[in-house]
C-alpha cells in the first residue's frame, strides 16, 4: 500500500507541475494578448481623432477613458504625453492629491510613488504595481499626435492569474486526496486478495512444519493463475515429501526386521555355546564348527546387508561416481568370464556391440553384477541361462540387457522391483532371496549416470532387465 501510494503521489505531483505550469503560461499568454489588443485599440482611436495638438489629444483621451471605465472585468487603459499630461480610466492609477476611503497619509504617499512610476513610458510589456490595481501587466505602444511622441497602454491586474492558479491547485489538491484515498484502498483490496491464499499456504506450511503432512492448498476457482501455479507446486512438494517419508518409514522398518533376523541367530548361536559351556564344559568339534558355520554366514549376511545400505545413502553424494572412458564389450566380456567362475550356470553373450562411454567402471560393474547375480537367484543350475547383449538404441544411448530363463516377472511387479527390500515372492528364503536392495542398487547407479533401469519383454522365458546409459 505505501508502494502504491508513493507511486499515486509521484505521479499526481508530476501531472500537477505540468498543468500548473501549462495553465500558468496559458493565463499569461491572455494576458498578454488581451493588453496588447487593449493597447492597439486604444491607439487606434487616439489617431482617428485627427487631433490638431497635444492637449487636445489628451483631451479626446480622457473622454474616451471616460467612456469606459475601469472596473474588475474590463482593462485598464491610459494614455502618456511627456510634458503634457496623462489620462486614464482608474481615477487613482497616477496617484492622488488626497487620501479617500479608508486610505491613511502614509498609504497615499505611497499609492502617488507608485503613480508616479506609472507616467513614466516603458514601451512594451512590463509588470508594474499599479495605485489600488496592484501588480498589473502592461504593454505600451507609441504613437505620434500634435508634434510629440505620445504612448497609448493597458494592463490588466495579475490577480486575475494568481486567482486562477490557486483555483487549479485547490482542485488539484481536492483530486489528489480523493485519488490517493481510491488507490490506498484498491491497494488494500488488491493486496487482500493477493495475501490471502499465501496466509493459507502459510498456515499450511506451519501444520507441516508442526508434523502433518496431511493438509494441503485450496485455493478458490477465482485465484489468480500465478497462486494456482505457486498452490499447486507446494501440493506436489508435500505430496513427495509425504511419499519419501513414508518410504523413510518403511526403509527403517524393513531395515530392522532385516537386522533383526541375522542378530537373532547370532544370539541364538551365542547362547548354544554358552549352554555347552554350562552342561559339560565343552562343545563337540561338529557342534562347534557348525555353530562357527551358522555365525559367519549371518556376519557375512549383516555385513552384505549394511554396505547395500550404505551404497544406496551414498547414491546421492557428488562423489558417488568416479567417471572415465570405458569400453562396454571389454568390460561385459570380463565381467562374464569373471562370474562363470562363481556359478554353475549357462552365462551367454549375445549381441556385443563396441560402445564406448563415460562412466564409473567400478560402479557400472557392480550394476551388473547385481543383474547377474539376480539372474542366477532365479534360475537353476547347472544349465540356467543368464545372458547379457550389449545394443545401441539410437545415437545417444546403449542399451544393456541382461536376461535369463527362470520364472520371470508378473507385470504388477515390473515397477516396484527396484523399489528397497521388496521381494516378488514373500516365502522366498533371505538365504536364497537376498535383503531385496541388489535391484534398488541398480537403479540408483543407473540414474547417478543420468540413466535408468526397466523390465522389458524377453525373447526368453524368464525376466530381462534393461540398463539403459548415454552414450555421450
Amino acid at each position: 500500500m505505501a508502494g502504491v501510494a508513493a507511486v499515486v503521489l509521484v505521479a499526481l505531483v508530476a501531472i500537477f507541475a505540468v498543468v500548473y505550469g501549462s495553465t500558468r503560461s496559458q493565463l499569461h499568454s491572455e494576458v498578454d494578448r488581451s493588453v496588447r489588443g487593449g493597447a492597439l485599440e486604444l491607439k487606434t482611436a487616439m489617431l482617428e481623432q485627427r487631433a490638431g495638438s497635444a492637449r487636445a489629444a489628451l483631451a479626446d483621451a480622457r473622454r474616451y477613458a471616460t467612456s469606459q471605465p475601469y472596473n474588475a472585468s474590463s482593462v485598464l487603459l491610459f494614455v502618456l504625453i511627456p510634458g503634457i499630461g496623462e489620462a486614464g480610466n482608474h481615477p487613482e492609477l497616477f496617484g492622488a492629491a488626497k487620501p479617500d476611503g479608508d486610505d491613511t497619509a502614509s498609504d497615499q504617499a505611497r499609492e502617488n510613488a507608485e503613480g508616479r512610476k506609472m507616467e513614466r513610458p516603458t514601451p512594451g510589456f512590463s509588470t508594474k504595481v499599479a495605485p489600488d490595481a496592484g501588480s498589473v501587466r502592461l504593454f505600451e505602444v507609441s504613437f505620434e499626435v500634435g508634434g510629440r511622441v505620445a504612448y497609448a497602454g493597458a494592463g490588466e491586474p495579475a490577480d486575475a492569474v494568481d486567482h486562477a492558479q490557486e483555483a487549479v491547485t485547490h482542485s488539484f489538491e481536492l483530486a489528489g486526496v480523493i485519488g490517493l484515498g481510491l488507490a490506498l484502498l484498491a491497494a488494500y483490496l488488491v493486496g487482500s486478495r493477493i495475501a490471502a491464499p499465501i496466509r493459507r499456504s502459510a498456515d499450511v506450511a506451519a501444520r507441516i512444519d508442526a508434523g502433518d503432512l496431511t493438509p494441503r492448498v485450496r485455493l478458490p476457482s477465482s485465484a489468480s493463475s500465478e497462486l494456482q501455479v505457486m498452490a499447486d507446486a507446494l501440493n506436489g512438494m508435500l505430496d513427495r515429501l509425504a511419499t519419501a517419508f513414508s518410504a523413510q518409514r518403511e526403509f527403517v522398518a524393513d531395515a530392522s526386521h532385516e537386522l533383526r533376523t541375522p542378530l537373532t541367530v547370532l544370539r541364538g548361536q551365542i547362547d548354544v555355546m554358552s549352554a555347552g559351556d554350562r552342561e559339560d564344559g565343552s562343545l563337540s568339534a561338529q557342534e562347534l564348527q557348525r555353530v562357527q558355520h551358522l555365525m559367519e554366514a549371518e556376519i557375512a549376511r549383516l555385513t552384505r546387508l549394511v554396505d547395500d545400505m550404505l551404497v544406496l545413502a551414498q547414491s546421492d553424494r557428488d562423489d558417488f561416481l568416479y567417471p572415465a572412458p570405458v569400453q562396454l564389450d571389454e568390460l561385459v566380456t570380463e565381467l562374464w568370464d569373471g562370474l562363470s567362475l562363481i556359478a554353475d550356470r549357462n552365462f551367454e553373450i549375445g549381441q556385443l556391440e563396441p560402445v564406448r562411454i563415460t562412466a564409473d567402471p567400478d560402479r557400472l560393474a557392480q550394476a551388473l553384477r547385481n543383474l547377474a547375480r539376480n539372474a542366477i537367484t532365479h534360475t537353476a543350475g547347472p544349465g540356467g541361462l543368464v545372458r547379457v547383449d550389449v545394443t545401441r538404441r539410437g545415437p545417444a544411448t546403449v542399451r544393456i540387457t541382461v536376461s535369463d530363463d527362470g520364472p520371470g516377472v508378473a507385470s504388477q511387479h515390473r515397477e516396484r522391483v527396484f523399489e528397497r527390500f521388496f521381494r516378488t515372492d514373500r516365502a522366498r528364503t533371505r538365504a536364497a532371496g537376498g535383503a531385496g536392495l541388489g535391484l534398488a542398487i541398480v537403479r540408483a547407479i543407473a540414474e547417478a549416470h543420468r540413466g535408468s533401469v526397466l523390465v522389458i519383454d524377453s525373447t526368453t522365458p524368464g525376466a530381462a532387465f534393461a540398463l539403459e546409459l548415454p552414450i555421450d
